[in-house]
């Protein structure tokens, strides 16, 4: 429970909520100018401050730590592609809000405030819907449930004067990178058992009572001896090896979503250098923070 909370407050847009938690430490200080209210805003600027440091330096090293995969060679398990996102027409939904077809999206209403003279969010709601990335060995379905999707188109509209429309869309045919968990279903990866497999053949011939006197009765006296039964035990042993090898030579289905472990689950419309570029940047401004604050405590003493 603790692992998919920490997911859901991670995928959303904390940096607007940060630098609110900044400005009013920062202000409270300033106009306090001292006693025990202004030290504990700085405290507080400090500690959120090195929090946020700390996971953006974690975000840059997971994105700078992996070699990016092909899909088609992709190891199992925590891994970064980068493919483009298929425009099939089944791979499309449409915003609830706006009607745009996408691959994703996330919006907020806002409705205005008069008396208090600012938006309050009314209500809200993200996609769930997977979708499908390529590149040019394969291709694989992305679940974005709990993901920190990074640098979507923003589209703000005022449906009237007293409501505002924010919403975040991700489009068919961009290119986008994916950091998260791969796991492949099917083809070589299928998890059979001969015994197993064996066995219910088995019991569905013998279910069949005329078929397999048929097909087995070799010397016609009504019934199924030792000898019969091991011919039919071999060719159901033979059967279900040949379905097996179809089996397991099909192409599997890729997927990738969100780590079990809890690790970071990214999609992004920027590429993994711009990325962590970013990442290093929201790293130095959190840990400047967190040193402005620190210098203006000790100077209170």
């Amino acid at each position: 429970m603790r692992v998919w909370a920490l997911r859901t407050l991670r995928s959303q847009n904390l940096g607007g909520l940060l630098a609110m938690v900044y400005v009013a430490c920062f202000m409270t200080a300033f106009q306090l100018r001292g006693g025990p209210i202004t030290r504990m805003g700085l405290v507080l600027a400090i500690a959120v401050g090195v929090v946020a440091w700390t996971a953006a330096l974690r975000r840059a090293r997971a994105v700078a730590n992996l070699a990016t995969s092909r899909i088609g060679s992709a190891a199992q398990g925590y891994v970064e592609v980068l493919g483009r996102a298929s425009v099939s027409p089944d791979n499309l939904i449409i915003s609830p809000m706006s009607g745009v077809q996408c691959i994703w999206y996330r919006y907020r209403m806002f409705s205005r405030d008069n008396a208090r003279k600012e938006w309050r969010q009314t209500d809200s709601g993200v996609s769930s819907a997977t979708f499908e990335i390529r590149d040019a060995t394969g291709a694989a379905r992305v679940d974005p449930d709990h993901a920190e999707v990074v640098a979507p188109e923003v589209r703000t509209s005022y449906p009237d004067t007293d409501t505002k429309l924010v919403e975040e869309l991700l489009f068919g045919g961009r290119d986008l990178y994916v950091l998260g968990e791969f796991s492949t279903r099917g083809g070589a990866h299928s998890e059979l058992s001969l015994r197993e497999d064996v066995s219910s053949l088995l019991a569905d011939w013998k279910a069949d009572q005329a078929g397999l006197m048929r097909r087995f009765d070799l010397d016609g006296n009504g019934e199924i001896d030792p000898r019969e039964w091991e011919l039919a035990r071999r060719l159901a042993h033979k059967t279900v090896e040949q379905q097996h090898q179809a089996i397991l030579a099909q192409p599997g289905e890729h997927q990738l979503r969100a780590p079990r472990d809890g690790r970071l689950f990214l999609i992004s419309a920027l590429s993994p250098q711009k990325m962590r570029r970013r990442f290093v940047l929201w790293s130095v401004l959190h840990l400047g923070v967190a040193l402005v604050a620190t210098g203006w405590l000790v100077r209170l003493g």
